[in-house]
C-alpha cells in the first residue's frame, strides 16, 4: 500500500511540475536596433566626453560586450543580415542600394519566427534599411507618418560640411520621430498583452544629420570638445583597396580644409546623448510594467561610425571604428548584473541566440552562433573570431588581440590591439606575421555570392 501511494505521489508531482511548466510565461524580448551608434558609450571608457546614462543603466542591470561588430558597415546589409540570419557573403546583399527581398523570403525572417511561434510582434521605426520588412510579417508596424517639420537652430549658419550633415534644432524633442516610435512603444508594454511579444524598437539617431533640439548640443560646450585619435599620413601602409573605402580626399579633407572638425564631434555626441534619453524613456516604461521581469532587453547598433580616425568618415570601412559597436544583453535569471564580455563577437548571434532563450525553433538556414553560454558566463572561452563583410570577398576578423583584413585583390592588413589599440601600424607585410593570417583562413566565409543589382 505504502508503495502504491509513493507511486501516486510522485505521478502527481509530475503532474504538477509539466502543469507549472505550461503555465509558466515565456520571455517577452524588447529589442532596441540604434542607427550608427559606435562604441562611443560611458560603461566602455571610450570617449571621455560621451553622456549616455540609460544605456550605461542597461548595461549595469545585464552582459555587455566591449568587441561586438556588425556583419557588414552599412545599414541594409547589416540589419538583414542580423534580420535574416545569413552573411553578405550567402545573400549578395553588400550594401545600401541592393533590394534584398527578392532574394531572401520573408519566412526566413527573424520577427517572422516570433510571429510564427504564436507572439505579438509589434515594431516602430528603423529595424530593416529604408521601408524593406516593415510591413510583412508583424503584428502592428507604426510607421510615423507626416508629423512636425525640423527646422534648424537660429544659431547655426548651415547645415554641415560637406556631406557631413549637422546642427542643432530648433524643435522640441517630442518633435523627433525617435520620440514618437518611443512613445509608440511605450503605449505596448502599459497595455495588457495577451501573448508573449517581440517589440522592435528602432531608434534613428544619431544616424546623420547629427541634428536634434540644442538643449542636447549646450551639454557639449564646443571649447571642451577633444578630436578622437589620429596621426598625420595614417594611410601610407594601407593598400589601395583600403583606401579607396576611405576616400580621404572626400570628407576629411573637407573636414580639415573647414576647421570644424571639432563641431562635427560635438554634433554627433550630442545626438548621441538625444538617443540615449529615448532609451531611458523605453527602460523607464520596461521597469514600471508588468513585463519587467520576464522580458529579455537586447540592444545593438547596426554598424560604428568614424569620425575622423583613419583620416575616414561615415561606415562603409573594414576597420575598428566603422564596425564596433555596442551590443547588450538582459536575460532575467541568466545574465549577472554589470559585466563586461571581452570576447569577440559579431550580430549573426543574435538570431539563433533569441531562439534559444525564447524556445522559437531556430531555422536551419542561420548562420551564426548562440552566445547564450556567454551570456550566462562572460569569462566563457570563445574560439570564434568576429566577421565583418564589405562588398564581395572583402573580409575584417577582429580576435581578442588582432585584427586582420583582406581585401579581394588579395592586399590585407594586420593589426596587433595589444599594442596598437588605434590601428595605426599595419603588419600584414613584415616578417612573423604568416601564422596569425593563416589562422583566420578556416573562418573565411565558404561561399562569396555575386553581388545583387544595384537599384539606385
Amino acid at each position: 500500500m505504502l508503495r502504491q501511494i509513493l507511486g501516486m505521489l510522485c505521478v502527481l508531482c509530475l503532474i504538477v511540475r509539466l502543469h507549472a511548466a505550461d503555465e509558466a510565461p515565456k520571455f517577452n524580448v524588447l529589442f532596441i536596433p540604434i542607427d550608427d551608434m559606435n562604441h562611443w558609450v560611458g560603461h566602455l571608457g571610450v570617449h571621455p566626453q560621451t553622456k549616455t546614462p540609460n544605456i550605461d543603466r542597461l548595461a549595469a542591470s545585464g552582459v555587455s560586450f566591449s568587441r561586438a561588430y556588425c556583419a557588414a558597415p552599412a545599414c541594409n546589409p547589416s540589419r538583414i543580415a542580423l534580420m535574416s540570419g545569413m552573411r553578405p557573403s550567402t545573400t549578395g546583399c553588400y550594401d545600401n542600394g541592393q533590394d534584398w527581398r527578392p532574394t531572401i523570403s520573408t519566412d526566413l525572417l527573424l520577427n517572422t519566427q516570433f510571429l510564427r511561434a504564436g507572439y505579438g510582434v509589434f515594431g516602430t521605426g528603423k529595424i530593416y534599411h529604408g521601408s524593406y520588412g516593415n510591413t510583412d510579417q508583424w503584428s502592428e508596424f507604426f510607421a510615423r507618418t507626416g508629423g512636425t517639420a525640423l527646422k534648424r537652430h537660429p544659431s547655426a549658419a548651415d547645415d554641415g560640411v560637406g556631406g557631413i550633415k549637422f546642427s542643432p534644432l530648433v524643435n522640441a524633442n517630442e518633435d523627433m520621430p525617435d520620440f514618437k516610435s518611443v512613445s509608440f512603444a511605450i503605449e505596448k508594454l502599459n497595455s495588457k498583452q495577451p501573448d508573449p511579444f517581440f517589440l522592435a524598437v528602432g531608434l534613428v539617431k544619431p544616424h546623420m544629420p547629427f541634428s536634434v533640439p540644442k538643449e542636447w548640443f549646450d551639454r557639449f560646450p564646443l571649447y571642451t570638445i577633444e578630436l578622437p585619435p589620429h596621426i598625420d599620413n595614417d594611410l601610407d601602409d594601407v593598400p589601395a583597396a583600403g583606401i579607396q573605402m576611405a576616400k580621404p580626399n572626400g570628407d576629411h579633407a573637407a573636414m580639415l580644409k573647414s576647421g570644424r572638425w571639432r563641431e562635427a564631434v560635438q554634433a554627433y555626441l550630442a545626438t548621441i546623448a538625444f538617443a540615449d534619453a529615448q532609451i531611458g524613456r523605453l527602460l523607464d516604461a520596461l521597469e514600471t510594467s508588468a513585463y519587467k521581469d520576464n522580458t529579455i532587453v537586447c540592444l545593438w547598433s547596426d554598424h560604428g561610425w568614424s569620425l575622423g580616425e583613419k583620416e575616414h568618415w561615415r561606415k562603409f570601412a573594414l576597420w575598428e571604428e566603422p564596425t564596433r559597436t555596442v551590443f547588450i544583453w538582459r536575460v532575467p535569471g541568466l545574465t549577472p548584473q554589470g559585466i563586461v564580455c571581452n570576447q569577440p563577437v559579431d550580430y549573426m548571434s543574435i538570431y539563433p541566440t533569441l531562439c534559444s532563450l525564447t524556445g522559437v525553433p531556430k531555422p536551419t538556414h542561420v548562420e551564426g552562433q548562440d552566445i547564450t553560454p556567454l551570456l550566462k558566463d562572460p569569462g566563457s572561452s570563445w574560439e570564434s573570431p568576429a566577421l565583418t563583410t564589405f562588398h564581395r570577398n572583402n573580409h575584417s576578423f577582429r580576435s581578442q588581440r588582432w585584427r586582420y583584413i583582406r581585401y579581394a585583390d588579395g592586399s590585407e592588413e594586420l593589426y596587433d590591439h595589444d599594442k596598437d589599440p588605434n590601428e595605426w601600424t599595419n603588419l600584414a607585410t613584415g616578417d612573423g606575421y604568416q601564422e596569425i593570417k593563416e589562422g583566420f583562413k578556416a573562418f573565411f566565409p565558404a561561399v562569396n555570392a555575386p553581388e545583387l543589382p544595384s537599384v539606385r
